[in-house]
């Protein structure tokens, strides 16, 4: 591979981000060899060849994973059971970056840094990434809550297999799986932030047929039986209510914590879910909402982030 082929930049990631340029798979098998056998040339557009792997192959998916880990993350040891999420790494990157943005708005413009800025992270899976990312790029600890205790079992293993997770990476099963905050944000709390990518769909049905269009389009051919390229556990993939469903949950759970969290956030892919939204936003009294657009490839979603305190509150939130 030549050297400049990896240094094109992709449309759209955050500039912050460090996989805005074409995977370099040169240092990516340096650092993990058994990446090896899931690379293979592929002809572009313009007809040059170009190295990449098969984003339909499950295996190929999480080989990358680790790679990308080691290489950008200090994360030598990571792993997670078959048929769990596998998260594409430079869209969630994308939301941590664009999440300390935030965060500056309520710090005199400079991103709060260190252990002191402690994030809550619902849903954390299987697979620890946002924990991940935001500690080490901005130093950040977390809370992981699941309803799965098999994820946040795999999830102590990826901790205390990486010394430098150990100490700002905790973990929260929730025991009531209708409810989001409660239980897991206690009196004592307070978080610098919230951070959610929900079940995208509302039954069981609806995730097997998308993930049916989405491998037939990445491997390019028809299978009635497709092997989920990045995996996903039902409490992953879909809720009663889809996206929509469990945002307004969130919504109405999160304004019995006004003071207890500066931003609440969360990943909204469907773009129609917007208007209603807003609507619950508005029926509880947000005092500040913003939308902040994403977009990896043609793949476009957002973030919303409201929070509950005065505009002197938030300057006055001691990160």
């Amino acid at each position: 591979m030549k050297k400049n082929q990896h240094a094109i930049e992709k449309k759209g990631l955050h500039p912050r981000n460090p996989h805005r340029f074409r995977y370099d798979f040169e240092l990516l098998l340096n650092n993990c060899p058994e990446l090896k056998n899931f690379v293979h040339a592929n002809e572009n557009r313009s007809g040059a060849s170009e190295e990449t792997i098969d984003f339909s192959n499950p295996d190929a998916v999480k080989a990358l994973n680790k790679a990308l880990l080691i290489t950008y993350y200090d994360i030598q040891n990571w792993d997670i059971p078959s048929n769990y999420l596998c998260p594409p790494i430079p869209g969630r990157a994308d939301y941590i970056h664009y999440l300390a943005d935030l965060l500056a708005t309520s710090n005199n413009g400079i991103i709060p840094e260190g252990e002191n800025v402690v994030g809550l992270d619902i849903g954390i899976g299987a697979n620890c990434i946002y924990p991940i990312i935001g500690n080490n790029a901005y130093g950040w600890s977390f809370v992981g809550a699941d309803i799965d205790e098999d994820a946040l079992q795999n999830c102590k293993k990826i901790i205390a297999n990486n010394a430098k997770l150990i100490d700002v990476i905790s973990l929260q099963l929730q025991v009531e799986p209708r409810f989001i905050f409660k239980n897991i944000i206690l009196p004592e709390d307070t978080f610098a932030f919230t951070i959610c990518n929900p079940p995208f769909h509302s039954s069981a049905e609806e995730a097997a047929k998308s993930a049916l269009r989405k491998v037939n389009t990445l491997a390019n051919k028809k299978s009635e039986n497709p092997v989920l390229n990045f995996g996903g556990q039902q409490a992953e993939l879909w809720c009663k209510g889809g996206e929509l469903g469990f945002i307004t949950q969130m919504i109405y759970e999160s304004a019995k914590y006004p003071l207890q969290c500066l931003w609440f956030t969360t990943l909204v892919s469907k773009k129609d879910n917007l208007k209603s939204i807003y609507k619950i936003l508005g029926k509880v009294s947000a005092v500040a909402i913003k939308t902040i657009d994403m977009a990896q490839g043609q793949k476009i979603s957002r973030i919303v982030a409201w929070t509950f305190l005065s505009e002197t509150q938030q300057k006055d939130w001691k990160f």
